[in-house]
C-alpha cells in the first residue's frame, strides 16, 4: 500500500504509535471529519498489539480487587466489538476447573454470577457449573478433577484488529505512516511541526502520543515534555504447543501462586498458554526466557491428563504491557485500565495503560478532549471486513456464520478449508481474491492473498504476513516459510534458517 504525499496544510491531529490505540483512535477521529495522520516506527500492530493473550473479555480476577467499574466497562465492550468485527473474533468458553486447594467453590460461583451480571449480554452466554466426569472439557483434565464452571468471553486476532482499524481510517482520509519514526516535535504559533525518520516533515494542530510501552519516553524525547506518568514495563510470555483438547473450550488454570493461566485453542492445530508477568526495564528487552516456559508448561501439566513437554512447544512470543506504575502494588493489583495525560500549556495528550478490550472506549474519551463536540460513531459501524448485510434481527456473529456458509457453497471449486481460513482472515475482502483467482502456490499461501497484504494493508516484510496479517507461519514449516520470504525479495540460504520473530526457532511437530 503505497502512501499518499504529505500535504502542506496542518493535519488536524497526528498519532503517534500504530498499536492497538493509536488505530482506534484514527479511525475514530477520521470518521468524525478530522484529517489525521498516524506515524509508527515499525510494523503495524507489531509490538504489544500482536502479542496479547487475544482475548476480548472483562477480566474475571479483576473483580477481587473491586475493579467493578473496568469489569463493567470491558465487558459492555466484548459484546460491542463481537458485534462489529466477527471474521476476527467469536465467543469463546472457559473451562474454570475447581481445586480444592485454591479459591472454594463458593467464591468462583459468586463471581461468575457477577461477571454474568455486570453487563447486558446479547452475544454471549451466561456461565454454569459443570460435572467433568460427563462434559467432553474432562477428558483434558487429570481425572483429580470432577468439578468446573463454563463461563464465556470472547477471541479476537488481535493484530488484524489493528489493521481492520487502519483500513478504515485510510478509506476516511487518514495518511497511515508504517516504519516512520517521529524524530521531534516542536509546538510554535499554534502549530506542531514534527520532523519524521526519513527527514520529512509535517504539521498538526494537535498530537497524540500512542507509542504504548514507549509512551513515556516518547512524551520526554520526542515532545519534550516531562509531565507523564511513568510506566512500569511488564512482559507477559506465551508458548505455542500441540493441541492439548479436541474440544472448543479454553481453560482458566488456577496457580499456587494466585495467577491464572489460559490454554487456549489456537489455529485449529494447536493451543495457546499464557501468561506470565515480569517486570523488564526496556520495550526492546522483551523475549521468552526459559524459567517462564518452565513456569508456563508446569501451569498446564499441573491440570492436564497429559502432560506437555519441552518438545511440544512450536512457537513463542512476548509482549510488553505499559502499566501505570503504582508504588506499592503488585502485578496482579496494579491497574489494567487507560489514562489519559494532557501535556500543560501544549495541545498534546499522552495516552499510557489500557487493553485491548477497552480500545475503542479510548478513542472515544480520546474524541471527548481534542472534539467535544463530535458524536461517536464507532460502536455500531461494522469494521472492513465485517461489512456484512444484516437480516433483520441478526447480529454480527449470526450474519458472519451466514455469510461465510454461502461463500463455501459459492465457490465449490476451492478446498472449504482455504474458504474459510481467507473469510476469517480478510472477511469480505475474500471474496474478490476468491473470484478473480488465487493465482501461484508460494509456499502454502498463495500469490493474491500476499498481494493483497502488501497493496491494502502496509506489509512489507515475510513477518509481516506469517507472523501478524496471519498466523500462517505456524502451518507451513520452514520451507513454506522460506518460499515466502523469497517472494519479499529476503535472502534465505536454507529453509531451517528462517527463525520466528522472537528467535525462538520454529519447529514442526515430529520434527523437533
Amino acid at each position: 500500500m503505497t502512501s499518499p504525499p504529505i500535504p502542506d496544510h496542518p493535519f488536524d491531529l497526528l498519532i503517534i504509535g500504530g498499536g492497538i490505540n493509536g488505530a482506534g483512535i484514527a479511525r475514530d477521529a477520521a470518521g468524525r471529519g478530522l484529517s489525521v495522520a498516524l506515524a509508527e516506527a515499525g510494523d503495524l500492530g507489531g509490538a504489544t498489539s500482536s502479542a496479547s493473550t487475544k482475548l476480548i473479555h472483562g477480566g474475571l480476577r479483576y473483580l477481587e480487587f473491586y475493579a467493578f467499574g473496568l469489569v463493567r466497562k470491558a465487558l459492555a465492550e466484548r459484546e460491542v466489538l463481537l458485534d462489529i468485527a466477527p471474521h476476527i473474533s467469536w465467543p469463546q468458553s472457559f473451562v474454570l476447573p475447581s481445586a480444592p486447594e485454591q479459591r472454594p467453590d463458593w467464591m468462583l460461583r459468586a463471581g461468575l454470577l457477577l461477571y454474568d451480571n455486570l453487563s447486558r449480554r446479547k452475544v454471549v452466554p451466561g456461565s454454569e457449573r459443570i460435572d467433568l466426569r460427563q462434559d467432553r472439557a474432562g477428558q483434558a483434565l487429570a481425572a483429580r478433577y470432577t468439578r468446573a464452571f463454563r463461563y464465556w468471553d470472547g477471541w479476537v486476532d488481535d493484530a488484524r484488529l489493528v489493521i481492520a482499524n487502519l483500513q478504515d481510517a485510510a478509506a476516511r482520509g487518514a495518511l497511515i505512516l508504517p516504519r516512520t519514526r517521529v524524530v521531534r516535535a516542536e509546538f510554535a504559533d499554534d502549530v506542531w511541526t514534527v520532523t519524521l525518520g526519513d527527514d520529512r516533515k509535517l504539521t498538526a494542530k494537535q498530537v497524540v502520543n500512542a507509542a504504548g510501552p514507549w509512551a513515556e519516553i516518547v512524551a520526554r524525547t520526542v515532545l519534550g515534555r516531562n509531565d507523564a506518568p511513568a510506566l512500569r514495563l511488564v512482559q507477559g510470555s506465551h508458548i505455542v504447543t500441540r493441541r492439548v483438547h479436541l474440544g472448543k473450550d479454553a481453560f482458566m488454570l488456577q496457580q499456587p501462586d494466585g495467577r491464572i493461566v489460559f490454554v487456549i485453542p489456537y489455529e485449529r492445530d494447536f493451543s495457546l498458554i499464557g501468561t506470565t508477568e515480569r517486570d523488564i526495564d526496556t520495550p526492546e528487552a522483551a523475549r521468552i526466557t526459559e524459567d517462564e516456559t518452565e513456569y508456563l508448561l508446569g501451569a498446564a501439566n499441573r491440570y492436564l491428563s497429559r502432560p506437555l513437554t519441552r518438545a511440544d512447544v512450536v512457537h513463542s512470543f512476548a509482549g510488553v504491557r505499559p502499566l501505570i506504575l503504582e508504588p506499592g502494588k503488585g502485578d496482579r493489583e496494579t491497574t489494567r485500565d487507560f489514562r489519559l495525560v494532557d501535556h500543560d500549556g501544549v495541545p498534546a495528550l499522552t495516552v499510557v495503560g489500557g487493553k485491548i478490550t477497552t480500545y475503542r472506549v479510548l478513542a472515544e474519551d480520546v474524541m471527548k478532549t481534542i472534539a467535544p463536540k463530535s458524536k461517536p460513531w464507532t460502536g455500531k459501524a461494522p469494521l472492513p471486513g465485517s461489512d456484512i448485510e444484516r437480516l433483520p434481527g441478526e447480529n454480527g456473529q449470526e450474519a458472519f456464520r451466514r455469510w461465510t456458509a454461502n461463500l463455501v457453497a459459492a465457490q465449490e471449486n476451492y478446498d472449504p478449508r482455504l474458504v474459510k481460513r481467507l473469510a476469517i482472515t480478510l472477511g469480505t475482502a475474500a471474496e474478490p481474491l476468491l473470484e478473480n483467482g488465487l493465482g501461484a502456490n508460494i509456499g502454502g499461501m498463495f500469490e493474491a492473498e500476499l498481494e493483497h497484504y502488501v497493496a491494502k494493508e502496509w506489509a512489507t516484510t515475510a513477518e509481516d504476513v506469517l507472523w501478524r496479517r496471519t498466523k500462517m507461519g505456524l502451518h507451513i514449516g520452514n520451507a513454506g516459510r522460506a518460499e515466502v520470504a523469497r517472494w519479499f525479495g529476503e535472502a534465505v540460504t536454507t529453509p531451517d534458517q528462517v527463525d520466528d520473530p522472537v528467535g525462538h526457532r520454529f519447529a514442526v511437530p515430529g520434527q523437533a
